[in-house]
């Protein structure tokens, strides 16, 4: 079995407190957005007209920490995969872990999805804003045609799964199948056996070594990005924006600590572990999503925090990690129900039974394989809203407070990741230790 430590060259750096330094930059970006923001009439206000170029400068350091991680991103969740389907050096392994992960990420996601309905319907945040006061934003959404944006389905993608080629899977960034293609490489190296796969499995290794060298150089960027990126959301957005859309903010937002308190729930019951202990060791992970809006870039420092903090089987950590931040995006499916029917209840669309039962499919289907990138889920709720016959171009409405809906929800996403890996780890904790025996026989060859 692969012995060696994810996080090699991070680990320095991991230890230097990073949660203390992302907090505090975020607090601190907070206070400048505020001061620089023109609403609030401050004497260092930046003027509305030049509000654009500052806020392009106070996210290079944000862009540069992106484009360094979804540079390496691909190789990452390639490497990972395939090695953690290998280190475990059992076939029968890799078909229990499937088959239970599976059905645990339709589960969770059906629950965030309800979760989502049950609070938009109650509230019913859409009551609280009148059509006309919305409809310049709605009609000002530029030249984009948002109804054009074709309607997510599952029997209509069920052939494109497996990519006819991995240059144009790798070219178009499509991590859903860069995943599945892992995920087949990956078990055929595991059915030659340990001994005939390790020459190509030590490429591998060497292959996600790297990727993690640049990703401690990016992660050195870390406070700077959160710090540029979060001021120059608030200088932009404002309060007014904020407090017109206050309730259906506090909506998603609530929706989404109920979905925390699930998540503990299962950390309870099924993880068998002590709630407020988790919630300890992933805070780093999730002050990091939050600031960066995306599962991709903490997808490092969630393996970290999986392997070293939770102390989960590596096997299950390089398995669980990367499938999660491309298939299981419970806080963004919550965030495209509540969004869905805010939108519909603005317009005054009813939806009939059918309709639910469609919402719900298309929400759990959609979010599986939605790219872990900053602002995918408005693109995704406006190809929901259209399948439902509700004005896609609403969505245009949320844009002005999107983005830390967006933080929120990523938070989420990840955490529901890592305790997913507290779960598999505790219902494969057999076949793990019959793993650890298997591996410790080099020759041994184990055939599907």
């Amino acid at each position: 079995m692969v012995q060696r430590l994810y996080m090699i060259r991070v680990r320095g750096l991991m230890r230097s407190q990073l949660w203390a330094q992302i907090l505090v930059a975020m607090l601190l970006a907070i206070a400048t957005g505020l001061v620089l923001s023109p609403d609030l009439g401050s004497p260092l206000a930046v003027p509305g007209d030049t509000v654009a170029v500052v806020g392009e400068w106070l996210r290079l350091p944000g862009q540069i920490f992106l484009n360094l991680i979804q540079m390496v991103v691909i190789g990452l969740v390639a490497t990972s995969i395939v090695l953690g389907i290998t280190s475990s050096g059992n076939a029968n392994m890799l078909a229990r872990v499937a088959g239970r992960i599976a059905p645990y990420f339709l589960m969770t996601t059906t629950i965030a999805v309800l979760i989502g309905y049950a609070i938009a319907t109650l509230v019913q945040p859409g009551s609280f804003i009148s059509l006309s006061d919305v409809a310049p934003a709605a009609a000002g959404s530029g030249d984009v045609d948002l109804a054009a944006t074709p309607a997510p389905t599952l029997a209509g993608s069920i052939a494109d799964i497996i990519p006819a080629s991995l240059a144009e899977a790798t070219l178009n960034a499509n991590m859903f199948q860069i995943v599945v293609a892992s995920l087949i490489g990956g078990t055929a190296l595991a059915s030659l056996g340990i001994g005939r796969a390790a020459p190509l499995i030590q490429i591998i290794q060497l292959v996600q070594d790297a990727s993690l060298t640049i990703v401690g150089w990016a992660m050195r960027l870390a406070p700077f990005a959160v710090f540029g990126l979060i001021s120059d959301f608030v200088m932009r957005i404002g309060i007014s924006a904020l407090l017109g859309m206050s309730v259906y903010i506090l909506c998603v937002a609530g929706g989404l600590l109920v979905l925390l308190g699930v998540y503990l729930l299962i950390v309870a019951v099924l993880g068998r572990r002590s709630p407020l202990a988790f919630a300890g060791t992933v805070a780093s992970a999730q002050l990091l999503a939050f600031s960066t809006s995306s599962s991709a870039a903490t997808m490092p420092l969630s393996l970290k925090t999986a392997e070293q903090g939770l102390k989960v089987h590596p096997a299950v950590a390089r398995f669980v990690i990367p499938l999660g931040a491309t298939v299981n995006m419970d806080g963004t499916a919550l965030y495209q129900v509540i969004a869905a029917l805010f939108i519909a209840q603005i317009y005054q669309v009813e939806l009939s039974a059918p309709g639910f039962v469609m919402l719900v499919v298309t929400v759990v289907g959609a979010s599986i394989g939605s790219p872990s990138t900053p602002g995918v889920g408005i693109i995704i709720l406006a190809g929901i809203l259209h399948s439902l016959g509700i004005p896609a171009s609403g969505v245009a409405i949320l844009l002005g407070v999107d983005r830390i809906l967006d933080m929120c929800r990523t938070a989420i996403n990840v955490t529901g990741d890592l305790v997913a890996c507290v779960v598999m780890d505790r219902w494969l904790a057999g076949a793990l230790d019959e793993t650890d025996v298997v591996a410790a026989q080099p020759e041994n060859e184990v055939r599907s």
